[in-house]
């Protein structure tokens, strides 16, 4: 289980168009809606590095260009 979120993570934090949306279609409903109120978070709330809030604010970039062509 570890070993999957930690390939989990590093993809969604990857800054990484395909990486990102690739993890993000392996989960359910339920799990994107939580990983996305974290994203959310990471991206605006103190407490986390910039390089962290970057990471985040790609991959709901991402996550937004992936919806739209849908």
């Amino acid at each position: 289980m570890t070993d999957w979120l930690e390939e989990f993570w590093a993809d969604t934090l990857s800054e990484e168009p395909v990486r990102i949306t690739a993890a993000w279609m392996r989960l359910t409903v339920e799990e994107q809606v939580a990983v996305r109120a974290h994203l959310v978070k990471m991206a605006t709330e103190a407490g986390w590095a910039e390089v962290q809030r970057r990471a985040a604010q790609a991959a709901l970039e991402a996550l937004d260009d992936a919806e739209a062509r849908a």
